[in-house]
């Protein structure tokens, strides 16, 4: 996200076409009385939001640069950089740059056997309860052994609301933002959405 994440806690700049909608909306004869008018602000609120949802692009709220990792990288480098990176999952690109799957902590815990979701409690009595690391079972195993393929993703076009939908629908945690080519521009984390949201508030 740019200028966005900057100016994360704005208060919403409801437009006269936002209360004009409001009002419209509310049945009736208006009397404006502080409690007319409290309802014509909580309806021109939900305009406004509505507007915003609408109005925002992931172009908008995306993360850059993008963070990849590569089709037939192996798993200890893939696990090393996102480790190091602090990310819970990134893209996997191909040999054109291409994104085709997404490699997540979800995609480790399955090919270690655990049932998703796992905590990391689970993990250590997993380990304390049986000989060896479950973790070794991933050793000569590359990305594209146990990445998500295809990869879910978006173009810069799709909007705030479509895109926290989609979120909830494909239970999902980022998103990569893609150029016609399917090349990543940037992504959408569940992060940058909250970031983004606050500005509803």
């Amino acid at each position: 996200m740019s200028e966005i994440k900057n100016n994360c806690c704005s208060t919403i700049d409801i437009s006269e076409s936002d209360v004009i909608a409001a009002m419209k909306a509310i049945q009736g004869y208006i009397d404006i009385s502080p409690g007319d008018f409290r309802e014509v602000f909580q309806v021109a609120y939900t305009h406004a939001l509505q507007r915003i949802k609408d109005s925002l692009k992931a172009r908008d709220i995306m993360t850059q640069p993008v963070h990849c990792v590569e089709l037939h990288m192996d798993v200890i480098q893939a696990a090393t950089f996102l480790a190091d990176k602090r990310f819970s999952g990134a893209p996997v690109i191909d040999a054109a740059g291409k994104i085709v799957g997404v490699l997540s902590e979800k995609d480790f815990l399955a090919k270690m056997g655990l049932g998703q979701p796992a905590s990391f409690m689970q993990i250590v009595a997993h380990c304390l309860n049986n000989s060896g690391c479950m973790a070794s079972s991933l050793r000569n195993h590359s990305v594209q052994e146990i990445m998500t393929a295809p990869a879910i993703t978006a173009g810069p076009e799709m909007t705030m609301g479509a895109i926290s939908a989609l979120f909830i629908d494909k239970r999902i945690n980022r998103l990569p933002i893609v150029d016609p080519e399917g090349r990543p521009v940037g992504i959408v984390t569940r992060t940058d959405l909250v970031q983004s949201y606050c500005l509803t508030r």
